[in-house]
């Protein structure tokens, strides 16, 4: 259960739904695409101004109904293994691939496709390099990386922190001496998670103190997501500047791949009243379910922004917020509302774009939401894809 009442400050740069929220089915995941064009136009200046190129994270944010709109703006796409890669391939242009470990079958489809694989230990890269080199005899091939470890770490939830202490991800400096590194292109690290560019500045000091070798070897350097770009207050000229010092100082072509970035305060998550259960704090009942379509309120943990409702006490009705699943933890708690709820009553989740929608699952068999998109231009809603019965049967089938 999340007991916790912080709820993050970004939420409330997400204006309320531009469509009738009554006039929908629900529950359906709906994505604003004026919103999501705001976000692009300022990944795209960022891509402008520091000479960097911006990469899809495809890890946060994978809803490729929406790829026309995206790739006019961006690079291309980063993904975290085969099945990603495939789809970074349908964005149409850059795929740069990254996993803690890469099977030879995956490698066999991975390769013609990549641009960039980056490796998460020697022992991959040497692997698969036989494959590498043979790709590259024959034509065109991806640049080989490594990611390391810049073993700093500013990131305060551990389960989100590629820096913690004993972390799998990446290679330790202290790994790297005495190792024959030819071969290897590319340095990738990741850091940062919902962080400024202040962040990024001291993890940038990290990786030149402990990796220069490697920085003066390869020919590109891949900077990782995290990267809280479209946030009002994140300090785009700060990440200009670092992006481009760093460009001019080592002469590498520089990467960066936000996701959350990306969907940040452009989607909403609708949801309908179906009960309400007379506990010491009332519980609504919702056909929404945190543990199946907000795993990350869970995870983080956080409380998510409900337009119209406050924090406990700062309304006169206080509510728990419960999912329809068997699970006694699935409750969401610290909401108030100026008036009852009821039966029927539709309720409006903020920032539901990113890492919600590809963190979903069907258990206990509830509904997926819709996916769906709203063009406030046209005032078009579309259901891009609506989830049945099957889509249960199968997943297990």
């Amino acid at each position: 259960m999340a007991s916790t009442d912080f709820t993050p400050p970004h939420v409330y740069e997400q204006p309320s739904p531009a469509f009738d929220i009554n006039a929908i089915e629900t529950p359906a995941y709906v994505v604003d695409t004026a919103l999501l064009r705001k976000n692009m136009e300022k990944l795209a200046a960022v891509q402008r101004e520091s000479g960097a190129k911006v990469l899809l994270a495809l890890k946060g944010f994978s809803m490729f109904s929406v790829f026309p709109l995206m790739r006019d703006y961006l690079s291309g796409c980063c993904a975290s293994g085969l099945h990603e890669a495939l789809l970074a391939q349908e964005f149409g242009k850059e795929v740069h691939v990254y996993a803690p470990s890469f099977k030879e079958a995956e490698m066999r489809e991975i390769i013609p496709i990549s641009h960039h694989i980056s490796f998460n230990s020697l022992a991959q890269f040497r692997k698969h390099k036989p494959a590498l080199d043979a790709a590259k005899a024959a034509g065109p091939a991806p640049s080989p990386g490594i990611r390391v470890n810049p073993e700093h770490s500013e990131v305060e939830v551990s389960l989100y922190d590629p820096c913690s202490p004993g972390c799998r991800l990446g290679i330790r400096s202290d790994s790297l001496e005495g190792e024959d590194l030819s071969g290897i292109e590319g340095l990738h690290f990741h850091a940062l998670c919902e962080q400024d560019s202040d962040v990024l500045e001291r993890t940038v000091a990290a990786v030149e103190a402990r990796f220069p070798r490697l920085l003066e070897q390869v020919r590109w350097v891949n900077m990782g997501g995290g990267h809280h770009i479209t946030r009002d207050d994140y300090d785009v000229e700060r990440l200009v500047r670092v992006l481009r010092t760093f460009r001019e100082k080592w002469g590498k072509e520089v990467y960066i791949e936000p996701g959350e970035a990306t969907g940040l305060n452009t989607g909403y998550l609708i949801a309908e009243v179906q009960d309400i259960v007379p506990t010491p704090v009332p519980t609504a009942i919702l056909d929404i379910s945190a543990t199946a379509h907000m795993p990350d309120c869970l995870e983080m943990p956080y409380r998510p922004h409900i337009f119209g409702a406050g924090k406990t006490g700062e309304f006169a009705h206080a509510y728990r917020i419960g999912g329809p699943t068997c699970l006694a933890g699935d409750v969401l708690e610290g909401f108030s509302f100026p008036e009852p709820l009821h039966v029927g009553q539709r309720l409006a989740f903020a920032d539901m774009a990113h890492y919600t929608m590809v963190k979903t699952t069907t258990f206990n068999g509830v509904p997926h939401p819709d996916i769906a998109t709203y063009d406030p231009q046209t005032r078009q809603y579309r259901v891009v894809r609506r989830f049945g019965y099957a889509d249960f049967r199968d997943k297990l089938s």
